[in-house]
């Protein structure tokens, strides 16, 4: 069995058993983690394993209350934890209109009605038996010991009213804020067995279902305006005509929920129509929960910096600080000038902030203007702050277009010692070195002689006693030994716009393995190798030609000595290698593919040639996706003869 495969199914126990743990916890009134926490770990079970029977089960109640049948089954929801997810959902479920409402962040409780009387309320339990809490229900607020309509006419109703109860912010801020939060609080008042506190939960209704007679309502926005109707609170209805729409009023209530005197966690998603079948599932398919993040924010855009790092002009977005993933953030990446047209922003904006992930967060999109919102164009910079030429809006990105400006040499200079990794060669003496005119291009820094360097160590009463400097000699070999690099490592040195060793390697990986071979391949040529789209591949062979004359310069007068990347048969091909292997170990086989110029990589992506393996037709996880991406799937002898 493949190693990645034991140690994926480790993980799925872990995660199962994680899961189970925490959602006992959830359901007895003291939750362990955070609900993004929580989801988290769901996600990754699921994407590791769709069918685990954990994922079809709720939580379960404690012993300490009598059982009771649900009337309503109460079933988990599907998630989308961003917009991406959501519309993915949505391709499969195209409504005329989409039924929002506010996913409360409580505890969930079942009414049960017989003739209009209560008679019983029935907490969540594992989804079809729950705990019989009403005597605590009764001194709820929002609970109706008996249903009348608003002309004070008894509703001869029979059938199940479900709702979710919540503390409010000002209760919990003012009787117990020992506790956590009011989810927590509300789960363990509502479950105490002399009641005491229960007149401190409100009970917020959202759905019903009539067991006999005929339904009251015949679809879900005639349900919230029958149980308002009867006095009950329930969450608020928005009716969205698309997919878009609902996205737009997700990131509307992101802002308002901060008003808001109760938890809500994202959105509940519906089509008009009442599907029974559907609801009676552990997980119904018909609706999702639309999840806020604690990697989103609502703000609003105050101004923009533009931050210049060598040729190239970055947008900064300040705005009113938020909270994202436990951290403050005040400021985020634009992108660029086509990024921010398309965003439509401007100085005023309502903007959504997301971090998912990335070390710098980024504006996402922008809210609608309101009526009486005040914004302004945002002011793009139009010379170089250093030699003052124009600058160049492309689109993808403006910039400094001239060579020879001082500020953009100096980066690339900067970055050729980073990239090469001349560690003793610091940024201070650099500076002070172009500052002085002694180096003003790559080629310069080989040039430099001890003696030239003296004087940026020792002062000229110390030159005169010691006549020599060890840091100075210092820098020196340690640019003597950086003479012999990669083809990678000396093409990401020149600073090609957002084009590290990284990017680099996948051309030589591809095939581009020679200075010859790059300067020769044209923008289609480049854009057909993985991770190169057209705008990076035009943006490298321009590049490239800028740097030509250096670059030749360089190696051919021995200044830099190219590693030879030795051609073969596997050339431009990768692989990688999963399972046992019968004639050789996999370090002899990845050492065959790297000395017949072929490159190996420890997983599968889009851009692989071949996943070697003995077992074509298991369904392991990496078998799967190489499937997915039709990366060719061999075995070892289908290997061996490519070599051979």
């Amino acid at each position: 069995m493949d190693l990645f495969d034991v140690d994926e199914s480790a993980r799925i126990s872990e995660l199962a058993t994680l899961i189970k743990k925490y959602q006992d916890s959830y359901y007895n009134g003291e939750a362990e983690i955070s609900d993004a926490e929580f989801d988290r770990l769901w996600d990754e079970l699921k994407s590791l394993d769709p069918a685990n029977p954990v994922l079809q089960k709720v939580g379960a109640d404690s012993g300490n209350f009598a059982k009771v049948r649900h009337i309503m089954p109460m079933g988990s929801q599907e998630k989308a934890a961003d917009p991406e997810q959501f519309l993915a959902w949505t391709k499969n479920h195209s409504y005329d209109e989409y039924l929002v409402e506010f996913k409360l962040d409580g505890a969930s409780l079942e009414l049960q009605y017989r003739n209009g009387e209560l008679i019983r309320a029935v907490t969540r339990g594992d989804g079809t038996i729950g705990d019989d809490i009403t005597a605590n229900a009764k001194k709820m607020q929002g609970v109706k010991l008996a249903l009348y309509d608003s002309q004070n006419n008894k509703i001869n109703f029979t059938g199940a009213v479900r709702g979710e109860v919540i503390m409010t912010h000002t209760v919990h801020q003012k009787y117990y804020s020992d506790k956590a939060n009011c989810r927590n609080a509300a789960n363990g008042l509502m479950k105490r067995k002399d009641g005491t506190g229960s007149e401190n939960l409100v009970l917020m209704t959202y759905d019903a279902l009539a067991s006999e007679g005929e339904s009251p309502f015949s679809d879900e926005e005639e349900k919230i305006n029958w149980l308002k109707s009867l006095g009950f609170v329930t969450s608020p209805l928005k009716i969205c005509s698309s997919p878009d729409a609902v996205i737009e009023y997700r990131a509307s209530v992101m802002e308002e929920r901060k008003s808001l005197d109760y938890d809500i966690d994202g959105l509940v998603i519906k089509e008009r129509r009442i599907d029974l079948a559907d609801a009676s599932r552990a997980r119904p398919d018909r609706q999702i929960a639309f999840k806020f993040s604690l990697e989103e924010a609502v703000s609003t855009l105050r101004e923009v910096e533009w931050s210049e790092s060598g040729a190239t002009y970055t947008p900064v977005a300040i705005f009113d600080e938020v909270q994202l993933n436990g951290t403050t953030v005040q400021r985020a990446s634009l992108a660029n000038p086509d990024t921010m047209r398309a965003l439509g922003v401007k100085i005023g904006s309502k903007v959504v902030v997301v971090k998912r992930g990335e070390i710098i967060p980024k504006i996402e999109s922008v809210l609608q203007e309101e009526e009486g919102q005040v914004t302004s164009e945002i002011v793009f910079p139009t010379k170089c702050s250093c030699c003052g030429s124009e600058l160049v809006d492309e689109g993808s990105r403006l910039y400094c277009p001239n060579k020879a400006c001082e500020k953009r040499v100096l980066h690339r200079l900067e970055k050729w010692i980073g990239v090469v990794d001349i560690r003793d060669f610091g940024i201070t003496l650099l500076n002070e070195l172009f500052r002085n005119k002694e180096i003003a291009s790559i080629s310069d820094i080989y040039k430099l002689t001890s003696e030239q360097l003296i004087p940026y160590f020792l002062n000229e009463e110390s030159i005169e006693s010691q006549k020599d400097s060890l840091g100075a000699k210092k820098v020196y070999e340690s640019i003597q030994n950086h003479r012999r690099m990669s083809l990678s490592v000396f093409i990401a040195g020149f600073d090609i716009e957002g084009l590290g060793e990284t990017m680099i390697q996948k051309l030589v990986d591809a095939g581009f393995n020679s200075l010859e071979k790059l300067f020769a391949a044209s923008v289609e040529d480049i854009s057909s190798v993985y991770g190169f789209a057209e705008i990076t591949a035009q943006t490298f062979v321009e590049g490239l030609s800028e740097n030509k004359e250096e670059m030749l310069s360089l190696t051919q007068n021995g200044i830099i000595l190219l590693e030879q990347v030795s051609e073969g048969k596997l050339t431009g091909k990768s692989f990688c290698f999963t399972g046992e292997l019968k004639t050789m170990k996999r370090a002899d086989a990845e050492k065959l593919v790297k000395e017949n110029g072929g490159s190996c990589k420890s997983s599968v992506t889009k851009d692989l040639s071949y996943l070697v393996t003995n077992d074509t037709t298991s369904g392991s996880s990496k078998n799967k996706k190489a499937a997915q991406y039709g990366v060719a799937i061999i075995d070892e002898e289908g290997f061996l003869s490519l070599v051979k």
